[in-house]
């Protein structure tokens, strides 16, 4: 005869609260989209996800230097993981590196003419994904306040 175990119950409350229920959708939301984007780019450029936000990064601001350790910073890599990726666009030929003329020690990666032409076809597939999978299944004014929402999460997250 099995006793109930009050840790037990009190175990299967926390599992199944309010928060946890609504974290864990964000969560799931979040990977599957993801997932949709890699999944789309590798079928249609040839890149994984990691790759085109590189791309994005280097192309925020046309002419901007941007190091190594910053794109390890802004996607939160590892420097070990920075340099494998980009040697590995590297040898698919989408960025170049090269010697930081201000700092003997950084190394600066831009796009080449090859990685802008990948760069633009993937922003369209993405594009393609999010508008089907992110924007088209909210309305208008919730999908407002979900960016909106967004945002403040993120702000909150970075003043901590």
């Amino acid at each position: 005869m099995n006793a109930r175990n009050p840790q037990s119950d009190e175990a299967a409350l926390a599992a199944n609260s309010p928060r946890v229920h609504d974290f864990g959708l964000l969560i799931k939301a979040a990977t599957r989209l993801e997932q949709r984007i890699d999944t789309a780019l590798r079928r249609e450029c040839g890149i994984g996800h990691t790759m085109f936000e590189v791309l994005i990064r280097l192309g925020r601001q046309p002419g901007e230097e941007v190091s190594q350790r910053e794109l390890a910073d802004d996607l939160t890599l590892t420097s070990s993981g920075i340099t494998r990726l980009i040697d590995r666009m590297e040898e698919a030929g989408l960025v170049s590196r090269v010697p930081s003329p201000g700092d003997r020690r950084s190394v600066l990666v831009e796009p080449t003419d090859h990685g802008h032409t990948v760069f633009l076809r993937a922003a369209a597939v993405h594009a393609q994904v999010i508008e089907r999978f992110f924007i088209a299944p909210v309305s208008g004014e919730d999908y407002g306040r979900l960016t909106k929402s967004l945002g403040e999460i993120n702000r909150a997250l970075r003043e901590s």
